[in-house]
């Protein structure tokens, strides 16, 4: 055998070599190893990875302990689990040393002070006001020569703008505007609108104009300062006295613009009945406000994962008064879970569903899971996922996990899910990674 013929063949059989060792068990359980931690302070986490070797863990036993020991040193066997107990929130590395001699892994871990919260389910209402008046439209005025005009069109205002100032005052009411209108009409006075556009402030210059149609000064412009809608409850933190909702943002129905909250209030609502899913055509709660309803809370944020703000204590109805440890993104794994939701009056009750798809994110993105509602009643009752269900928090394995967030129009029994990590953000409970200050290990 010549040469090219032995450097071909060793070739082969090298790559046959790596190919047995890359599907074999121990190397896909190492490759399975992971390179950071993130744990609560007092919530135990296992690993088990099966690999047939002999290890020493070097930790800081003040963050963590491994297997129960209190030193900084332990050999460990890795063909079973290992037991990680988080003391104190600060950061170590769990450096592993095969033969107590040979560096293995080094495993960075993050203990963040535990946390618990209490999960919703409840309907609620949402009555929000905007941090300005929103153009929803333009529409054409009638002039004394029969001619055909929109003058907020004319001066660049566009469709989903947020005027947050008149003349150099701030207006956030419709009705105010209105009667800057007709003043400024009738003196033949210009309006100097600052108006918000995607973060930057623009300046536009208006000149009222008279309708004959309407017999009233006009600007051509649909506008609007608030909205209303139903949604749910995804939890309540009673150590901070916050909540989280819907888990996405609250959008201008017309202009499909996110609302930019100046102030707002949720309230208990009441679910009268419920208009099915079918497959093109999602369904809804059909809810109304409870008549002369507590006010459960204000609402201070409106982000990407939901609506925020204060409450003072837990709407009625809870399913369960107790709070609940909280998983991470990582945590959460395909297989069954529940949710909890309302389907008639104000009663809270928990369904069974299954976690489809876990997408991996390390930044917050609101489509980190696909759920599938497999609970027989809930899917007779609903016919799957509808409007005002957003926001149902999401359990799996005892821990709040995520929370409904978007029903899939062709398929109403499946949706999207966000991870529950980012709402709590959101919410200021949880500290995101670049906030927390952790203890050098």
């Amino acid at each position: 055998m010549n040469f090219s013929n032995r450097k071909r063949w060793f070739g082969l059989v090298l790559a046959l070599f790596v190919g047995m060792i890359s599907t074999s068990s121990p190397f896909q359980h190492f490759a399975a190893f992971p390179n950071e931690l993130r744990l609560f302070a007092g919530q135990m986490k296992h690993l088990n990875y099966e690999m047939p070797v002999q290890a020493k863990v070097d930790v800081d036993p003040h963050v963590l302990q491994v297997n129960g020991s209190h030193n900084q040193s332990i050999r460990v066997d890795l063909r079973k689990p290992l037991s990680i107990a988080p003391l104190h929130s600060g950061q170590t590395e769990m450096k592993l040393k095969l033969f107590g001699k040979i560096p293995f892994k080094t495993v960075k871990v993050n203990v963040v002070p535990d946390l618990k919260v209490i999960p919703g389910g409840q309907t609620i209402g949402v009555k929000v006001k905007s941090a300005g008046i929103m153009v929803v439209g333009h529409h054409q005025i009638r002039k004394k020569d029969g001619s055909m005009v929109s003058p907020g069109e004319g001066a660049g205002v566009k469709l989903g703008d947020l005027i947050v100032k008149v003349n150099g005052g701030y207006y956030n009411e419709v009705g105010k505007l209105a009667a800057l209108v007709k003043e400024a009409g009738e003196k033949k006075q210009l309006l100097h609108l600052t108006v918000k556009r995607k973060g930057e402030l623009l300046q536009r210059t208006i000149a009222p104009t008279f309708d004959e149609m309407d017999q009233a000064w006009r600007l051509g412009l649909y506008i609007r300062d608030s909205a209303a809608g139903v949604g749910t409850l995804t939890f309540y933190a009673p150590d901070q006295g916050v909540y989280g909702a819907l888990g996405h943002v609250i959008t201008d129905m017309d202009s499909q613009q996110s609302i930019e909250v100046d102030s707002g209030e949720i309230v208990q609502s009441n679910v009268m009945s419920i208009n099915k899913s079918h497959s093109g055509e999602p369904g809804e709660k059909r809810a109304q406000f409870v008549k002369h309803g507590k006010i459960l809370g204000n609402v201070l944020n409106n982000t990407a994962f939901g609506i925020f703000g204060k409450m003072t204590e837990l709407p009625s109805h809870s399913f369960n008064m107790k709070p609940v440890p909280i998983g991470f993104a990582e945590d959460v794994k395909e297989g069954p879970a529940h949710i909890l939701t309302v389907i008639e009056g104000q009663k809270v009750e928990k369904f069974d569903i299954e976690i489809a798809h876990v997408t991996k994110q390390s930044v917050p993105a609101t489509k980190g899971m696909v759920i599938k509602i497999t609970d027989p009643r809930l899917l007779e009752s609903t016919g799957g996922i509808v409007q005002g269900m957003s926001g149902s928090p999401i359990v799996q394995n005892g821990k709040l996990v995520g929370a409904v967030t978007h029903v899939f129009v062709n398929d109403p029994s499946s949706g999207y899910g966000c991870f529950i990590e980012w709402m709590l953000q959101d919410a200021g409970v949880l500290l995101k990674p670049n906030e927390t200050h952790y203890r050098a290990g």
